[in-house]
């Protein structure tokens, strides 16, 4: 364990290797399965029991802890109001890149915290479904900056999450398909009001525009998942040529000419411009500065093991 500093300066972060940061996990049982753990997984990624064991469920007891901790002094402001004592939910956020991992993370996060006792109804969410539907995008001519933070409807996405911690007891948000890589026109996801709500998308870190709110201004804990440009561009490559064997092959997919007509060699180099062009440019410009703005840091190696992590204990 480590006190991180800058410049010369301590910082209110801590980082533990994976060693140390296993260690916390005290008693906390492993009950998932690797039947349950390969539904989990995303496409291409390696994530092991044994990553579950050292560093997932650590964190789902440091976030039982935070729940604990959040709801108490909830507790005091509504009594100090005469409210009623139902707990708002807790909201997580988690960010990185597009191939890191952080739908694994996020998906591995609501199984377990729904196992602990105390709050068993999680909900994720991904902000795809806030992305603004390929017509608006063509429009408003940004078709090709799709996953940039204006491609998203932020007013609607704020609205959603504000309206969840202000107690709504349900809402309905729009369905985004991979499948058609498209909003799904009339199809709806209804979200009860949970005791944990994740979000999971690349910009949820995001700092407000001038005068507004930013959806990260509801989080509780936010975690980002990191690794070097590099070797996300490996996983990218890896889960792109996955696809084009497996999903594209279906003739509903937007990509279905990537499995079918297009030799490999001209659907690798599509893949790798899109990368530089588009999520490269993305990912250094808008997502990884947001990283400051995290919780928690999970710093992945050339394997997708994470090898470090980073906490901000203040």
């Amino acid at each position: 364990m480590s006190q991180a500093t800058k410049n010369g300066f301590s910082t209110p972060y801590v980082e533990l290797d994976r060693q140390a940061w296993a260690a916390l996990r005290d008693s906390t049982p492993l009950s998932l399965t690797e039947a349950e753990l390969e539904v989990l997984r995303g496409t291409s990624d390696p994530t092991s029991l044994e990553d579950v064991r050292d560093i997932y469920l650590p964190m789902s007891r440091l976030l039982n802890l935070y729940v604990k901790a959040t709801r108490q002094r909830h507790g005091a402001v509504r009594a100090f109001l005469g409210e009623d004592d139902r707990p708002a939910p807790f909201v997580i956020g988690v960010a990185g890149s597009v191939a890191v991992g952080k739908s694994t993370t996020a998906r591995l996060l609501r199984t377990l915290l729904a196992q602990w006792p105390d709050h068993p109804n999680v909900e994720l969410v991904s902000t795809d479904n806030f992305l603004h539907p390929n017509a608006v995008l063509k429009s408003r001519g940004i078709m090709n900056r799709k996953g940039f933070p204006e491609s998203y409807d932020r007013r609607r996405l704020v609205r959603f999450v504000s309206e969840m911690k202000s107690g709504a007891e349900q809402m309905e948000i729009p369905v985004y398909s991979h499948l058609h890589y498209d909003i799904v026109r009339d199809e709806r996801q209804t979200v009860y009001r949970p005791d944990i709500l994740i979000l999971e998308g690349i910009n949820v870190l995001q700092p407000p525009l001038p005068g507004r709110l930013a959806v990260a201004d509801f989080f509780d804990f936010s975690i980002y998942v990191d690794a070097k440009v590099d070797h996300i561009r490996s996983w990218y490559m890896e889960r792109f040529l996955e696809l084009r064997r497996t999903a594209f092959s279906d003739p509903r997919s937007y990509f279905h000419s990537m499995a079918t007509t297009v030799p490999e060699d001209e659907a690798t180099k599509f893949a790798l411009d899109t990368w530089r062009t588009i999520n490269e440019v993305n990912l250094v410009e808008n997502i990884r500065p947001t990283r400051a703005r995290a919780t928690l840091v999970l710093y992945k190696g050339e394997d997708h093991r994470i090898r470090r992590v980073r906490l901000r204990k203040t």
